[in-house]
C-alpha cells in the first residue's frame, strides 16, 4: 500500500474526527496541516485558540482515532497552537449600528428556544430597548409566524433588505422569504452566506440589542456567526431532563471554547400546572437546568412553565410577553431579559421605567 493511500486513508479518518464544541470535523475546519506516513505516522494539527484544552482533547481524539489502523503502527500528533488573530479584516467585525449581540441558543431542539428568544426580544423592547431579533435558524425559521409577519422585506436605495417592525422588534427571518411549504435546501457555503446576509445586509439601524435566534446543535452556522460577529454573550435553553442537558453542555462547551461569555441558563418545560390544580407536575424532571448552571458557574435565570397559552399566543402571532405581560412566563422571561440587559447596559435601570411600547410602535 503506497504512501498516497496511507494519507488518504487517515484523511478519511480524521475527516471523523469532531472539532472541540463544535460539531464540524478537524479536516474541513482546516486545522490539519499535514501527514506523514511510513514507520511512524505523525499529524500535525495548527489551532488558533486562546483555550490551553484544545490542544490535549484534540492530541487525544485524533490519537484514537488513528489506534483503529491496520497494524496499529506508533502515532505522533503534533499541535501549533497559535493566538486568534484580532487584527484589521480579521476576527469578529461589530454590526454596524448595533451595541450588542445576544445569541439564544441550545444543544437540542425542540427545548422551546425560538419562543424564548422572541419573547426575550419583545421584554426588552417593552422595556425600553431598541431591538431586532435575527432568525438565524434558515432550515427550520419560526420567528415570522410568531411575529405574526407574513409580506416580504423590501430593500432600500443602497440593497439592504429593511427588517419588518412587529411588537416594538426589528426581525429578520428566512420565513419571510419561503412559501409557507417550501424547505430551505442549503448546502454548507450557502448557508454561511445567508447567515452573513442577515447580520451584514440588513439595515438594522441603531440598535442597543440584537437578539439571535440560533438553530440547535454546533454546525456551521454557529461556528461562522462565533468566528465573524462579535458576541456580547448567550443564553442557553434547555429543559430539565437529562438528555437534553447533555446537548445543552455541548452548546456551552462550543461558546465557552470560542470565549463567548454564558449570560445565563434558562429552563423551559419545568412543570405543568393543571386547571384548578395548584400541584406543579415535573413531567421532564425537575432542577436540571439550576443544577447545570451551579454546575458551570453560570447565572440561572429562570424556570419556565409549561402553558398551553404560550403556545396559542405564538401560533397566533403576537408573543406572550405582549399579548399576555401578566402571564407567568411572560413575567420570569421579562426578568430573565431585565437580568441580562443589566448585565450589558449600566444606563438600563433608567430604561425600564419607561412607559410600554405603544400599539403604534408595535407595528400591530
Amino acid at each position: 500500500m503506497s504512501n498516497t493511500t496511507d494519507e488518504q486513508q487517515i484523511r478519511e479518518i480524521l475527516s471523523k474526527v469532531p472539532y472541540p464544541g463544535f460539531s464540524r470535523d478537524i479536516v474541513s475546519f482546516g486545522v490539519v496541516r499535514g501527514i506523514s506516513c511510513g514507520a511512524e505516522i505523525t499529524v500535525q494539527l495548527v489551532v488558533s485558540t486562546n483555550d490551553t484544552g484544545v490542544a490535549a482533547e484534540l492530541r487525544d481524539r485524533v490519537s484514537k482515532a488513528l489506534s483503529s489502523l491496520p497494524g496499529q503502527p506508533p502515532v505522533k500528533v503534533l499541535v501549533d497552537v497559535q493566538a486568534p488573530v484580532q487584527s484589521a479584516g480579521q476576527g469578529p467585525i461589530p454590526i454596524s449600528g448595533v451595541k450588542h449581540v445576544v445569541a439564544v441558543a441550545s444543544g437540542k431542539g425542540g427545548v422551546g428556544k425560538s419562543m424564548v428568544a422572541v419573547n426575550f426580544a419583545a421584554a426588552l423592547s417593552a422595556q425600553g430597548l431598541r431591538v431586532g431579533l435575527c432568525d438565524c435558524d434558515l432550515y427550520g425559521p419560526s420567528v415570522a409566524l410568531m411575529c405574526g409577519a407574513k409580506e416580504r422585506p423590501a430593500a432600500d436605495e443602497a440593497g439592504n433588505i429593511l427588517p419588518l417592525v412587529r411588537h416594538g422588534v426589528s426581525i429578520m427571518s428566512m420565513g419571510l422569504l419561503l412559501e409557507d411549504d417550501s424547505p430551505a435546501v442549503l448546502r454548507g457555503p450557502m448557508v454561511t452566506r445567508y447567515s452573513q446576509q442577515f447580520l451584514r445586509n440588513v439595515a438594522w439601524g441603531e440598535l442597543d440589542v440584537l437578539v439571535l435566534d440560533l438553530p440547535p446543535g454546533t454546525g456551521d452556522i454557529q461556528l461562522t456567526i462565533v468566528q465573524t460577529v462579535p458576541l456580547a454573550g448567550a443564553v442557553i435553553v434547555t429543559t430539565p431532563q437529562e438528555v437534553a442537558l447533555i446537548d445543552a453542555r455541548k452548546a456551552v462547551a462550543m461558546f465557552q471554547k470560542t470565549n463567548v461569555p454564558i449570560l445565563g441558563i434558562i429552563e423551559n418545560m419545568a412543570y405543568f400546572t393543571a386547571p384548578g390544580d395548584s400541584v406543579k407536575h415535573a413531567i421532564f424532571g425537575s432542577g436540571g437546568g439550576e443544577r447545570e448552571a451551579i454546575r458551570l458557574g453560570v447565572p440561572f435565570l429562570c424556570s419556565l412553565p409549561l402553558d398551553p397559552a404560550v403556545g396559542i399566543a405564538s401560533d397566533a402571532g403576537t408573543p406572550i410577553a405582549i399579548s399576555a405581560p401578566e402571564n407567568t412566563v411572560s413575567v420570569l422571561i421579562a426578568q430573565a431579559a431585565a437580568s441580562v440587559a443589566l448585565g450589558l447596559i449600566p444606563s438600563f435601570k433608567l430604561l425600564r421605567e419607561k412607559p410600554p411600547i405603544s400599539k403604534c410602535r408595535q407595528g400591530a
